[in-house]
């Protein structure tokens, strides 16, 4: 019942053709949504099977399926709504989805992504000694970076003053860095492990979308998750997506920032590089300048994943920094 209906809006108001593979063809749905050119060749296919279905589009890249037993996910919400499925509709699509699932399938997906969270470990490691409660002048220093103040930062003195942030897993700790507040060189030490991705635990169940950016003062910004540098290694892709999330990568815009988009493409991921003013470099400064609600909207109008068009904002990006 549920593959029929999708089909049957699936082929409301175009030309469908079979192919030998089982596709039904069509233009595409999703290009114009995602602000690409609108398909004219029959780019898009819907593929049936016992268990779901799937969706691709030839044109701007975009991908859905769903799995018969499963919660719709984010992006096969997002198509039906394109396909003009009715809100309600999607509704009752999900609802008979569940139905299929027994309480030991349920069961079981719940433990899959345990067993995923868990199987992810890192060593407890201690914070530096002579810590102490944050001062004025480091409660000032936090409060005009914009940070969120409920994190529990520490300060310390020696060998200069700076703001100490835990990295925590699973709420324990398994490193630090350390922000010396008077601006010389180094600007940061820190204790680091490999294949860490700091702000998992800012991450509510609820949501969707994680948002990647390098510097931890970028993710504490906006609860989002730092890579802690213009990389993204294999350890830390696994991490990020034990998630299941829609990812979308915000890079520094900056030079090496750019290795963080090439890295993005390379994942599949969304990139977002919003034409914020010139003197803001990261989402840091763009929360400073524009607020945390502008920044996170500013990020999410300007997500993109067709690869066109994420080179073109990215040499468009290099071409400014050399000017």
């Amino acid at each position: 019942m549920i593959n029929q209906t999708v089909e049957t809006y699936w082929r409301q108001g175009r030309k469908i053709k079979q192919t030998s593979s089982g596709w039904l063809s069509g233009n595409a749905v999703c290009c114009t949504h995602r602000s690409d050119t609108q398909d004219k060749r029959g780019r898009g296919g819907l593929k049936m099977s016992d268990s779901g279905w799937s969706y691709s589009c030839f044109n701007c890249g975009y991908t859905a399926s769903f799995v018969l037993g499963r919660n719709l996910t984010f992006k096969a919400r997002k198509l039906l709504e394109w396909m003009n499925v009715p809100t309600e509709e999607i509704e009752r699509i999900n609802l008979e989805s569940l139905k299929h699932k027994s309480i030991e399938g349920l069961l079981g997906d719940r433990q899959e992504i345990i067993n995923r969270l868990q199987n992810i470990e890192f060593e407890d490691r201690d914070l530096p000694a002579e810590t102490q409660p944050l001062n004025e002048s480091a409660t000032k220093y936090l409060q005009n970076r914009c940070v969120l103040l409920d994190y529990p930062f520490l300060y310390k003195t020696m060998p200069r003053p700076g703001i100490v942030i835990p990295f925590t897993h699973n709420n324990q700790v398994v490193g630090h860095t350390t922000r010396f507040m008077d601006d010389r060189t180094p600007r940061y030490i820190q204790d680091i492990q490999p294949g860490y991705v700091f702000g998992t635990d800012l991450q509510k169940s609820n949501w969707q979308t994680a948002i990647v950016v390098e510097g931890v003062f970028d993710a504490l910004s906006i609860n989002g998750l730092a890579v802690l540098h213009a990389e993204i290694n294999d350890a830390q892709t696994r991490l990020i997506r034990s998630l299941g999330r829609d990812v979308i990568v915000v890079p520094d815009q900056d030079v090496a920032g750019m290795r963080l988009v090439d890295r993005a493409v390379e994942l599949g991921w969304a990139v977002s590089m919003p034409e914020w003013p010139a003197d803001v470099k990261d989402v840091n400064d763009a929360v400073i300048r524009l607020g945390r609600l502008g920044t996170v909207l500013t990020i999410m109008q300007a997500r993109e994943t067709s690869r066109i068009k994420i080179e073109l904002r990215k040499k468009q990006l290099v071409k400014r920094l050399r000017t």
